[in-house]
């Protein structure tokens, strides 16, 4: 048995994850290091909402696995990811749930991002039926 409490999300702290239908696309230093048409929305209590990318929708071979973990009594146990070409500001700059809680488990296999240390976190929406 664990000795990690975990705990549900409910009316006192809501998490709901829903699919983006915009293009989100992570841009640093001149990089494109995430680009996706599947991105989901995390929307956690009081906190920004948070855009979880799918792994296969991110540059891996900028980034470089780092020691750094932290917990969440919600999501689970998160591993840290640091964008190589933007040295020191983008250390431990992208965080990933591996074995996410249950309650959050459509976000295993995506990574999301600090906006203070990328230079664009963008979400573009795909021109309406009949746009050019």
């Amino acid at each position: 048995m664990s000795d990690k409490p975990i705990k549900i999300p409910g009316p006192d702290h809501p998490i709901t994850i829903e699919h983006n239908p915009a293009r989100v696309v992570v841009k640093l230093d001149g990089w494109v290091i995430a680009d996706t048409h599947d991105a989901l929305t995390l929307c956690e209590a009081s906190y920004p909402p948070v855009q979880y990318i799918p792994r296969k929708d991110v540059d891996m071979s900028l980034l470089a696995r780092t020691d750094h973990s932290t917990r969440c009594p919600y999501k689970g146990d998160a591993s840290y990811y640091s964008i190589v070409p933007g040295g020191e500001r983008s250390k431990n700059a992208i965080w990933t749930y591996e074995a996410p809680n249950d309650a959050v488990r459509e976000i295993k296999d995506h990574m999301a991002f600090y906006p203070d240390r990328v230079d664009s976190i963008e979400e573009l929406q795909a021109p309406e039926a009949g746009q050019f």
